[in-house]
């Protein structure tokens, strides 16, 4: 009866309009890159010092699960994730809604992100206590095998790919090795430049490596960005329920999956998505249609990156661990309050926290109108505007969203640098999301691995530190089957199906009897590595890779070079890390030599436009080297009509010309407006303004 008591607490109309605008306010900031739910949440803070605190903590509550949830707009109409947690969700949402399915693609993640949360949020009411112990048990292994797992899933789900997918784990992890060392403090691999003190923020380099490519994509072309759909069909309510329906294991399965991972402290919704999205390719009947727009990778990523909410808050509440950044700004908020965190929260101020969560299972029930609503018009309003105001506005976006941070212009010059490189190693079949998971798990993987390896020295047993523990050896387990599995497994469905088609036709032609060659290919091993190594020999050389992992090689042994000057805490682990991709890259290296050259093929497709794409970079160049100068509004509405013309592939009329000038204006504007004098960011100035 007690908990009753607290529920209709929660159900006041006050808690009820904190919980609606909070969600509304934190899925339209998760979907604009760069708006971080930690921001929002830092942001509204001191408002809710004057409400009551079960009421204020509602509303940050329901702008976090807001937020998670908002990440999946952009990562489904513009390839880019809002959030970390959404960068699955690109996989399967973007090519979802190039085909036209956008709408359907934002319905079934709504649905899958208000189910992953309310599981979350269900565990956090009745389970916290217990399951707070689940995230004691980890120690410095387990965490670092735990940021190695993760990159070993993204390389894995790399398919044909898995060596390149590690190459761009360990570039992820060497990015995040830039600035002060996570444990030690040795300054490293900053060239003698302030600007990389800081290290890469994360943020940015999510948004320069998934967007900055997209758009020099989209102006190679005139073609539409992404397919309009035939007729209004809406948000396709129905027809998502039964593809949810069909998937309900997959629902389960991925929200209990996100729950447990957001127990542990620094894992967050990155891995859960990641872990949940290659457990439901595995178990798929279709893992072929993974990566081309399935509906269970969207449904699988969403259940778990929002079910890591609710997890998120039982260290966080039971213990004080925060498990992730906002979590952080939300224990503040609690302590601020007056509220002591512990084991005796639940029992001493019951009300308050109880209160808490109902508001924040109600929040996320409120996500399903308030996604469905949002996500009714976002599709159609992204698919209907012209690739001329299209093109500057995501440009802005990027540009102010990287500025936002930490209003620093180094942010956006390397985000758009970051971006460029990007695009060139994406060229060549190093995909982004290897790069992006190795820079947020690099903290991670480096306090585990140099915390564990001084452990293991000082008890003189390095190698029973890391493979001797029950959890870590789990851990490793399943990383190593995860990598192997592809080799061992992979071509288990083609041999059935030419087995399959042998049968048929000795059938065909015996008249029914089965012949000795059927049995011979019956009993054919499962286990064939040596049939996956002919398998990916058998393809063409790639020329450009191989001139890119010889970068990378020199690249890693300058990097080498630079740890003689550091301390032990400081180099053990870029050594480590750059040893690996050296062996990697040689392996790479090494079966292209064994390929047979490929055939010449011109590096871009018929009918794309070099000049344009070189255009928009020197453009976003321009702009950011002239925000010091002119002031940061007049260096976006200049650039903001510059894109406008490098991306227009028509002769407009001078009215259109005028009304997309205006609309340019009014963007830059506005969004300028929301950045200085809501959010309070502070804008540069430049000699003109």
């Amino acid at each position: 009866m007690e908990l009753l008591g607290y529920f209709l607490s929660a159900l006041t109309p006050l808690n009820i309009l904190m919980a609606l605008g909070g969600v509304v306010l934190g899925t339209i900031i998760g979907a604009l890159p760069g708006l971080s739910a930690t921001m929002a949440v830092a942001v509204l803070v001191p408002f809710t010092f004057t409400m009551d605190p079960a009421t204020g903590l509602i509303a940050l509550g329901a702008i976090y699960t807001g937020a998670i949830y908002g990440g999946a707009f952009a990562a489904i109409l513009v390839n880019t994730p809002g959030t970390p947690s959404a960068i699955a969700t690109t996989f399967d949402g973007f090519p979802m809604a190039k085909r036209g399915d956008g709408n359907l693609a934002i319905t079934l993640a709504t649905l899958a992100s208000v189910f992953g949360g309310l599981v979350g949020g269900i565990f956090l009411l009745l389970l916290s206590p217990p399951l707070a112990k689940v995230a004691l048990a980890f120690g410095p292994p387990e965490y670092f095998w735990l940021a190695i797992f993760g990159l070993t899933l993204i390389s894995a789900l790399s398919v044909g790919n898995t060596l390149k997918g590690l190459i761009g784990g360990c570039i992820g992890l060497m990015l995040a090795m830039v600035g002060v060392a996570v444990v030690g403090g040795d300054i490293r691999f900053t060239m003698d430049t302030q600007m990389l003190l800081g290290g890469f923020d994360i943020v940015s380099a999510l948004i320069g490596l998934y967007c900055i490519p997209v758009l020099i994509d989209l102006v190679a072309t005139p073609d539409p960005h992404l397919k309009v759909e035939q007729g209004n069909r809406g948000i396709r309510l129905f027809e998502a329920f039964g593809i949810a329906w069909k998937s309900k294991f997959n629902v389960i399965r991925s929200s209990v999956i996100g729950t447990i991972i957001g127990i542990l402290p620094g894992a967050g919704g990155s891995i859960a998505g990641l872990v949940s999205y290659s457990e439901a390719r595995r178990s798929s009947k279709t893992p072929e249609e993974f990566g081309n727009g399935a509906p269970d990778g969207i449904i699988a990523t969403e259940s778990a990156n929002n079910a890591t909410v609710g997890g998120g808050f039982i260290p966080t509440l039971v213990l004080g661990i925060p498990g992730t950044p906002p979590d952080a700004v939300i224990l503040g908020a609690l302590l601020v309050q007056g509220i002591k965190i512990g084991p005796t929260l639940f029992a001493q101020q019951g009300e308050i926290v109880y209160t808490f969560i109902f508001g924040l299972l109600i929040a996320t029930a409120l996500m399903l109108p308030a996604g469905l609503l949002i996500g009714r018009y976002a599709y159609k309003s992204i698919a209907s505007i012209p690739k001329t105001v299209l093109v500057p506005t995501i440009a802005f976006l990027t540009v102010v969203g990287s500025f936002a941070i930490h209003s620093n212009l180094h942010d956006v010059q390397m985000m758009l640098a970051l971006g460029v490189i990007g695009w060139i190693l994406n060229r060549y079949g190093f995909a982004p999301s290897p790069i992006v998971l190795g820079l947020v798990l690099g903290q991670i993987a480096e306090q585990g691995f140099v915390q564990s390896y001084l452990i293991g020295n000082a008890t003189s047993n390095i190698a029973g530190m890391f493979f001797g523990r029950p959890i870590s050896l789990a851990i490793v387990t399943l990383a190593a089957f995860t990598l192997l599995y592809p080799v061992l497994f992979g071509n288990r469905k083609e041999r059935a199906r030419k087995r399959a088609v042998a049968a048929a036709k000795n059938y065909a032609e015996t008249d029914g009897e089965t012949a000795k060659a059927d049995e011979a290919a019956l009993s054919e091993p499962v286990i064939n590595p040596v049939a996956h190594l002919k398998g990916v020999i058998a393809k063409p050389r790639d020329t450009a890779g191989m001139g890119i992992v010889v970068l990378l090689v020199l690249m890693a042994v300058w990097a080498i070079t630079q740890t003689s000057e550091m301390s032990p805490l400081g180099s053990v682990f870029p050594i480590t890390i750059c040893a690996a991709l050296i062996v990697f890259s040689i392996v790479l290296f090494a079966m292209n030599l064994l390929r047979k050259p490929a055939g010449a093929k011109s590096g871009d497709q018929a009918g794309e436009s070099v000049s344009r794409r070189i255009a928009l970079i020197v453009v976003m160049g321009f702009w950011v080297v002239a925000i010091p100068l002119t002031g940061f509004w007049v260096a976006a509405i200049l650039a903001f009509l510059s894109l406008a013309r490098v991306s227009c592939y028509e002769d407009m009329p001078a009215k259109r010309i005028i009304v997309e000038t205006l609309a340019g204006f009014a963007i830059v504007t506005g969004l300028y407006w929301l950045m200085a004098d809501v959010l309070l960011i502070r804008m540069p100035a430049g000699l003109l303004f």
